[in-house]
């Protein structure tokens, strides 16, 4: 639908007051760590997950108030909530017990096969083919299952916080370009590969190779850095990787599992379909309990909130983004979309592109190459992050990530991606 001028404008400044917001969080979370009448307020607006559903909001009131209510529902019906539902859908799925616990095995069965200390192979593994799954479980599946594993594995104990930084900075990263391997798992590949006629067995031989040589670097790199803490045990807690658990799974309960996962990503593009079944799959946890943690229902809905606000405002961007991308040659393009991204989700960025008419093969490739690499620079960067960030953020301190560190610490990864995927 067509807005006024104006309402884009208001929704391209409220899109800046929220990535201000984004980086501001750790101001507010420490407002909320002081006594007062307003701790619970600034604590909400401490929440990274509820920064763009918030401004969002704003934006359609606005919008009620400038164009009437039914242009502001028009709006919101007219948006594809697609993605949202389907990152919450299987962050819960992904996040359970039985399935949690079947890719730690798979963990610890590889890290027994790397000729060096447990600790060392097991950190390694984590970081490398739980991103690289990615490509065949989707990328939001991929990150909240690696987030939980180190979560429960490294980031319990306190301080540290050097090694969850870069840490979090290399899983961002490696998630990111990790799903590349396949046309339909990364949601900037997922948004341009009908469009631009690219199936899996192309991604694989134009992305996915490089994609694997970067992630298994990114990670060599970390575990070499962090190789003494690790070895000493300094920052693994007493359980390891998902191991020693007081009730035994069965593995027909993990089959199960297994199909509702499958079952979520095959119908990643029908949300009546995965929906029904993320219903089924609760009430199913629900019988059988004593085989299940917690489902991350709250977390999963802050981030599927996220999501939807980012929706919502990256939705009104493409008034001065589409020409600015059509405006770049390729090597520009490349660079640009990689710093864009940390500012604008790399889905939207792939899919504003793949409307720019007369476009060359190498532009295009450059295009997503460009925003896969700077996928790991920011939370809003990719879309699975925020599932990566609502896990792990209790572990740092005031239970807050700060976007410079994180930003810092994914710099290096990124620019080992970028060298690959130039090359």
């Amino acid at each position: 639908m067509n807005m006024p001028q104006s309402i884009q404008i208001l929704a391209t400044v409220l899109f800046a007051v929220a990535i201000i917001h984004t980086f501001s969080v750790p101001v507010f979370a420490r407002l909320a760590h002081k006594p007062g009448p307003h701790a619970g307020l600034w604590h909400f607006m401490s929440e990274v997950e509820a920064v763009f559903g918030m401004w969002a909001l704003v934006l359609l009131i606005m919008m009620a108030l400038i164009a009437g209510v039914p242009t502001a529902v028009e709006y919101m019906d007219t948006r594809n909530f697609t993605e949202p539902l389907f990152v919450f859908a299987i962050m819960v799925v992904a996040a359970s017990r039985p399935i949690l616990e079947l890719v730690g095995g798979f963990v610890r069965a590889l890290a027994r096969m790397i000729p060096v200390p447990r600790q060392l192979a097991t950190y390694f593994v984590v970081m490398t083919f739980v991103p690289l799954s990615g490509s065949l479980i989707t990328e939001p599946a991929a990150m909240t299952l690696a987030a939980l594993l180190l979560r429960d594995a490294y980031f319990k104990r306190p301080g540290h916080s050097a090694f969850k930084y870069m840490t979090l900075g290399v899983l961002f990263v490696n998630v990111s370009i990790g799903g590349v391997l396949s046309a339909y798992a990364a949601p900037p590949v997922l948004m341009v590969a009908q469009t631009f006629g690219w199936d899996s067995a192309y991604m694989l031989t134009h992305f996915g190779w490089r994609a694997v040589l970067a992630v298994l670097f990114n990670a060599f790199i970390l575990t070499l850095i962090n190789r003494k803490a690790l070895a000493s045990g300094e920052v693994e807690t007493h359980r390891g990787v998902t191991q020693d658990a007081p009730v035994h799974v069965p593995p027909l309960t993990i089959l199960i599992h297994i199909v509702f996962l499958v079952g979520i990503v095959v119908f990643a593009h029908h949300p009546a379909v995965f929906m029904g079944l993320l219903v089924l799959f609760i009430g199913f946890c629900h019988a059988y309990k004593r085989f299940q943690s917690p489902l991350m229902l709250k977390e999963g809905l802050m981030v599927g909130f996220f999501l939807a606000g980012l929706v919502l405002l990256g939705a009104l961007q493409k008034w001065w983004l589409q020409d600015l991308l059509g405006s770049l040659s390729p090597t520009v393009l490349f660079w640009g979309a990689t710093a864009l991204t940390a500012i604008t989700d790399n889905a939207a960025l792939t899919y504003l592109g793949s409307l720019v008419d007369g476009t060359s093969e190498a532009w295009r490739y450059m295009l997503v190459a460009g925003a896969v690499t700077g996928g790991g620079l920011t939370v809003i960067a990719n879309a699975p992050n925020p599932a990566g960030f609502s896990i792990l953020k209790s572990t740092f301190d005031n239970e807050t990530i700060s976007p410079g560190p994180l930003f810092i610490a994914a710099l290096g990864p990124t620019l080992v991606a970028a060298a690959l995927f130039l090359y």
